[in-house]
């Protein structure tokens, strides 16, 4: 049985459509802190779009990079290590194949992150340390890393909800 959570995680996002393919996101972080941002997304030509906003794997890989950089700054000052500069590089490769009665299927093939730390704490076993910390912290990786229940429902017209 796991402990006790130390604190929740809650963000409730509605996206709404306002072009070709653009759309608005707006993110309403609900806890441990509150904020409202809207984010727009567009693909670019080559799916029909417009090029108007950043893709959608853009900004989810914004957050694999960001949240991995926050995690290592914030981690590096509670255990003690300092940290001049980060700088995160992550590789993501993805493939889309035929699907049966819908256009394609898309496919995570990997991702490869490379993590230069700038830091006069010399031990690299430290830092090692805090990078693999700091990938436990963070919580875009420890999604994809984990197998996550994903539940979808649909409604059309108004009508009832539908699980999909």
């Amino acid at each position: 049985m796991r402990e006790k959570p130390l604190f929740d995680v809650k963000f409730s996002s509605t996206g709404t459509c306002v072009g070709k393919l653009r759309n608005e996101v707006t993110v309403k972080a609900i806890e441990p802190f509150q904020t409202i941002n809207t984010l727009a997304t567009d693909e670019g030509r080559f799916q029909g779009g417009e090029g108007t906003a950043p893709t959608p794997l853009e900004f989810f890989l914004t957050g694999l990079v960001g949240c991995l950089m926050t995690q290592i700054r914030v981690f590096s000052r509670r255990m003690k290590i300092k940290v001049d500069d980060v700088m995160v590089t992550c590789d993501a490769h993805w493939e889309a194949y035929a699907g049966e009665g819908f256009p394609y299927e898309g496919q995570p093939i990997g991702f490869a992150i490379d993590i230069d730390v700038r830091s006069p704490d010399s031990e690299d076993a430290r830092i090692v340390e805090l990078v693999n910390a700091a990938r436990k912290g963070c919580f875009v990786e420890q999604t994809i890393e984990r197998e996550t229940r994903i539940d979808h429902r649909v409604r059309v017209n108004a009508q009832s909800w539908i699980d999909v």
